[in-house]
């Protein structure tokens, strides 16, 4: 016993990364027990959210006689656009409650705000891309070749938009913490958001005067650069822009700290 207390007390204490690193961990295996395990199927319903959206926006399609967009079949074409505008909205979405669903963990130091905030944004991102992989997959049982001709490119496309979905569950978190009444105003506003964003039309079909102005939303160029990467027949809109998607997703995030360190005590006490 003597021992014991001898080691312990030459111990070296934890470091802050450490306990953050551990703090994360758990947060993680709490939210993902939480989030497959919340209900009955709530598991299933992860994927067959995005597979009803996908199988009515075919039928629509298919209904209007519309087999091609801009060079690729119309199903790529809507698999692509849905699902990248989905890791954008999930990962936002879930980010943006985190605070409100683990409040009672603001009891414990080592639990801050912004760390439920990460971990959600990437819990939703790993299951975003696992949705993806088997949708893709799916998708060749009914001979809409959706793989990717080009990795890289649907890699660094769904990473931008989760990069903005990160960004906007910070600010957001925030702001509807203060202000509650602002959540709904922006639930409203994501529907036309996912219309906007090209995600169920051909931007490119729009006059380019009007086409500019579309274009300020960063999400539009992040779904479009995910339908490159699928087929090298896509024809993409001229003004595509990764770079822009990129530097308003890391100008959000680094909003939302901001925001997280200046509120932290009010956060923590609501």
């Amino acid at each position: 016993m003597a021992n014991k207390m001898i080691k312990c007390a030459y111990e070296k204490p934890r470091s802050h990364l450490s306990i953050t690193f551990a703090v994360w961990k758990a947060l993680f295996l709490r939210e993902a027990v939480s989030r497959i395990a919340a209900g009955r199927a709530a598991w299933a319903w992860l994927l067959l959210e995005p597979v009803i959206q996908i199988v009515f926006m075919i039928l629509l399609f298919t209904f209007i006689r519309m087999r091609e967009v801009n060079g690729i079949e119309t199903g790529a074409w809507l698999i692509a656009g849905l699902m990248s505008f989905t890791m954008f909205r999930r990962t936002g979405t879930q980010a943006r409650n985190a605070l409100n669903a683990n409040g009672s963990l603001f009891t414990y130091r080592q639990v801050k705000p912004v760390d439920t905030v990460l971990v959600r944004a990437c819990l939703e991102g790993f299951l975003s891309l696992l949705i993806t992989l088997i949708v893709s997959v799916g998708a060749l049982f009914f001979n809409i070749d959706v793989l990717p001709y080009d990795p890289l490119t649907v890699f660094v496309a769904f990473f931008g938009l989760w990069l903005i979905g990160l960004g906007y569950g910070l600010v957001l978190s925030v702001i509807t913490e203060l202000v509650s009444e602002l959540g709904k105003i922006i639930d409203i506003a994501m529907t036309p958001l996912y219309l906007v964003s090209g995600v169920i039309f051909p931007l490119s079909s729009l006059p380019a005067s009007f086409r500019e102005w579309l274009l300020i939303n960063p999400l539009a160029h992040g779904v479009e650069a995910a339908r490159v990467g699928i087929s090298p027949y896509y024809h993409a809109m001229p003004e595509l822009d990764i770079a822009y998607l990129y530097e308003f997703g890391l100008t959000s995030i680094f909003l939302g700290l901001a925001l997280h360190r200046h509120f932290a005590t009010k956060l923590i006490m609501r």
